[in-house]
């Protein structure tokens, strides 16, 4: 109920607004979430410092601000895209090598698509059925506010996008009679640390989601992973990179390797754009790591067999 208020009386109608309004918002928004209320500040200067310890005080400032224009930014546009145009969002959304993804369809081949949150997640998630030739289907946390939830889901969708839960999708993509894109963002926190597969990033040791690796393994998916490259403020492009074409090819863990490198990559040359206020160190690291590991190695490669 409290849910629905908000999406009818606030969000929707807000969304209405044009984008350049919208973005005269994120201007005050930056001021009242930076000066004001100084929203998760503590979180993101500890995140960045963690992660970039070479850099000096002043120059964590300047990132620390430069987060939170983007992140203002990224607010608006979410709100936006409660009510934007397919057009317009053609318009804002385009593919750099559209190439790589078209060849899988080709061969009728379903992919998974994989990243973090990284400039404009919720355009893409929109828009993803409409850019692609794959039917698009992506998995998605349930929020706690049950009727958000399903106002916000109900506008994703509008454009083709299945979204589904975890619990859920593999009933959905066994349904599907025809290739599909799967869409999996795998920097969250994950939900316990002796089920992460823990690695170096950012400076620090890290546990994460073994989602993409998991599934690709069951279901013998590529692995594509994909970066929102930010062209100018509400304009991005779509670039493909391949994490792999046979998942069993490849060692216990590299999915997971490449797809962390790839993600790194893309906040070192863009350091702004990364949700920093996100808690994503919150989980440590179990002091039996090594035996963790290889017992989750070796349960791994007897559910699916090395080619």
């Amino acid at each position: 109920m409290i849910g629905s208020i908000i999406y009818y009386f606030f969000l929707y109608p807000l969304s209405l607004f044009p984008l350049w309004f919208l973005y005269g918002l994120s201007n005050l928004l930056y001021i009242i979430l930076y000066y004001i209320i100084s929203y998760r500040k503590e979180v993101v200067i500890n995140n960045l410092k963690n992660s970039f310890p070479e850099k000096t005080d002043k120059e964590i400032k300047t990132l620390c601000k430069g987060y939170y224009r983007h992140f203002s930014d990224i607010i608006v546009e979410g709100i936006k895209n409660f009510s934007i145009s397919q057009k317009e969002l053609e318009k804002r959304f385009t593919i750099k090598n559209a190439e790589i993804i078209q060849d899988y369809f080709d061969k009728k081949q379903s992919i998974i698509l994989t990243s973090g949150h990284f400039n404009n997640w919720e355009w893409l998630i929109t828009i993803q059925d409409i850019l692609l030739p794959h039917q698009a289907i992506g998995i998605g946390m349930a929020m706690s506010q049950k009727s958000l939830d399903e106002k916000i889901n109900k506008r994703r969708s509008r454009m083709g996008m299945i979204v589904t839960h975890s619990g859920e999708y593999k009933k959905q993509i066994e349904a599907l009679k025809t290739p599909y894109a799967l869409l999996v963002l795998g920097d969250q926190s994950p939900g316990e640390a002796r089920k992460s597969y823990w690695t170096t990033f950012l400076n620090q040791r890290t546990g994460f989601v073994f989602g993409s690796e998991h599934i690709s393994n069951t279901f013998d998916l590529p692995v594509v992973y994909y970066t929102v490259n930010k062209k100018k403020r509400g304009y991005y492009e779509l670039e493909f990179k391949v994490i792999c074409d046979h998942p069993k090819s490849l060692r216990y863990g590299e999915i997971t390797e490449k797809y962390v490198n790839f993600l790194e990559k893309d906040i070192l040359a863009h350091p702004t754009q990364w949700v920093w206020s996100h808690k994503r160190w919150k989980k440590t690291e179990p002091k039996d790591i090594n035996t963790l590991n290889e017992t989750n190695e070796k349960n791994f490669n007897t559910r699916f067999p090395r080619k």
